[in-house]
C-alpha cells in the first residue's frame, strides 16, 4: 500500500506566487502598444516569460498536493548575505555613479563567495573581465544604454 503524503503548504504558496506572478506579466504585457513591424514584435518574451511562470506554477501546484517536492535543505545564512550583500553593492555602487562594470564585478565576487570559493580578488577580476565583455556586447554593439562609469568611459 502507497504511503499517504502530507500535503505541501510552502510549495503551494510558491505555486500561487509563480501563478501572480505569470498573471502580472501578461497584464503588463497586454498594456503595451507597440506593434511588430516585422513578425514578431514586443510582446513575444513577455508570453513566453509568462506562459513558463503559468507551467512552473501549475506544476509545483500539482507536486505540492501530491506530496511530491522534495525534501527542504538547510539554509546558509553566509550564502544568503553574501549574495543580497552583492546586490546592494551593485545598486549602491550604479547610484553613485561606479558604473556597470564595477558593480557587476563586485556582485560576481560576492556570489562566487557565496557558493564556496575564496579567492574573491581573483573572482573580482575574472568579474571586471566578465562585465567588460558584457558592456562591450550591449552597449558598443547592440547600442543599449547601460550606467556609465569611470571604466566605461575608457572603453
Amino acid at each position: 500500500m502507497a504511503a499517504h503524503r502530507r500535503l505541501d503548504l510552502a510549495g503551494l504558496v510558491i505555486a500561487l506566487l509563480l501563478l501572480v506572478l505569470a498573471a502580472a506579466v501578461f497584464w503588463d504585457m497586454s498594456r503595451l502598444e507597440l506593434g511588430a513591424v516585422y513578425g514578431i514584435g514586443p510582446k513575444a518574451m513577455p508570453i513566453v516569460v509568462g506562459t513558463g511562470l503559468a507551467f512552473l506554477g501549475v506544476a509545483n501546484g500539482i507536486n505540492a498536493v501530491r506530496g511530491g517536492l522534495p525534501a527542504r535543505e538547510t539554509v546558509d545564512m553566509t550564502a544568503i548575505l553574501l549574495i543580497l550583500g552583492g546586490l546592494v553593492g551593485l545598486i549602491v555602487l550604479i547610484a553613485l555613479g561606479g558604473g556597470f562594470i564595477l558593480a557587476t564585478a563586485v556582485l560576481f565576487a560576492c556570489v562566487s563567495a557565496a557558493f564556496g570559493r575564496r579567492a574573491f580578488a581573483i573572482d573580482f577580476l575574472i568579474g571586471l573581465a566578465l562585465a567588460a565583455a558584457a558592456y562591450l556586447l550591449f552597449a558598443k554593439l547592440l547600442a543599449l544604454s547601460l550606467p556609465t562609469g569611470p571604466l566605461e568611459r575608457l572603453i
